[in-house]
């Protein structure tokens, strides 16, 4: 297959956005694939500056990226429609992570030019993104999901019934401007800092236990993990610096308990009309009550991400779970 790798971008996830490429290109050229990649917010990467550009570790906090938000937008507007390496490929593999890579606005692009890309369409894309939408979904699906109330920066600070709340941007991932907050003097604060990623903000019920999660492939739920991070919470670090978290695959948990969550997963993914893959995070409560977080439709595909772990405990390779996950690319918003 000629396959383009589209990752970087202007979102806060920009560096685990190119992390993953790094993983994805080598993985698809093993298996004897024609690979190119393009930043969405740089344009082509030749292949001589691969090993420059792509590949390299995730830093310890988001980078800045306000110097790159317009010339995504151009390229998004024009600079794609012009590359032959997108508009003639067998499958746009979309190697990122927040912002307009994920929330529906690159998809539609793609579907307008009758281009096959992985992962979710427009629809289910922005749907999964905005995590206020997604909750409402998950409810009415019967998928348990935490308390939660939206505020934006300019909302007078709510009096919080019960404390520990955490309090996150709405529409960013990889717990980019989260924070856990214990007490009501703490919560404006909070807020403002999460206002510096997004125009709505989620305060949401801290729910005490253990981390949960669950790769969805195909239509399948894959293995169940454990993730215990070194802080209390599984923060931006934790997720991204090897040895700041414990990863178990397949987690040690009753029967019982795995198969209802990975019943649940199956069920968050079809509320939200998501395409072949995604990830889905959770917390157990020490009643053994699961919680769904939310649902990544463009999850990590770093060294030290979940959803490859997660495949790899079901029995799929790195390499394997790339080329499945471009099989079957999505053409004009529908699967082949």
């Amino acid at each position: 297959m000629k396959v383009a790798v589209l990752t970087g971008g202007s979102s806060a996830e920009r560096d685990v956005a190119l992390a993953s490429a790094g993983q994805v290109v080598a993985a698809l050229r093993s298996r004897g694939h024609s690979v190119s990649v393009i930043d969405i917010a740089g344009g082509p990467i030749p292949r001589d500056r691969e090993a420059e550009l792509i590949g390299v570790a995730v830093g310890v906090a988001p980078p800045s990226i306000d110097h790159l938000i317009e010339r995504e937008r151009d390229f998004l507007l024009t600079g794609l429609a012009a590359l032959p390496d997108v508009t003639q490929a067998d499958a746009v593999f979309l190697a990122l992570h927040g912002g307009r890579g994920e929330d529906g606005t690159l998809q539609a692009v793609l579907d307008l030019l009758h281009v096959p890309y992985t992962g979710s369409g427009a629809l289910g894309s922005g749907l999964a993104m905005d995590k206020d939408v997604s909750k409402h979904l998950f409810r009415a699906a019967g998928v348990p999901t935490p308390d939660w109330t939206m505020v934006t920066r300019d909302s007078p600070v709510p009096t919080m019934p019960e404390f520990p709340v955490i309090v996150k941007p709405s529409k960013q991932g990889s717990t980019v401007g989260l924070r856990l907050v214990r007490s009501q003097p703490d919560l404006g604060d909070a807020i403002r800092y999460a206002a510096d990623f997004d125009d709505e903000i989620m305060i949401e019920g801290f729910v005490p236990g253990r981390e949960l999660t669950v790769g969805i492939l195909d239509g399948t739920a894959l293995a169940v993990g454990e993730i215990i991070p070194r802080h209390e919470i599984f923060d931006y670090e934790c997720k991204y610096t090897p040895g700041m978290a414990v990863e178990i695959f397949p987690a040690d948990l009753p029967e019982a308990v795995t198969a209802a969550c990975r019943d649940l997963a199956k069920k968050a993914h079809q509320a939200l009309k998501l395409g072949n893959y995604s990830r889905v995070d959770f917390r157990l409560t020490p009643a053994g009550e699961l919680s769904c977080l939310e649902v990544n439709t463009l999850p990590g595909l770093t060294s030290t991400s979940l959803m490859p772990q997660s495949a790899r405990a079901a029995g799929i390779e790195f390499p394997e779970l790339c080329e499945r996950i471009c099989l079957t690319a999505r053409t004009g918003g529908k699967v082949q």
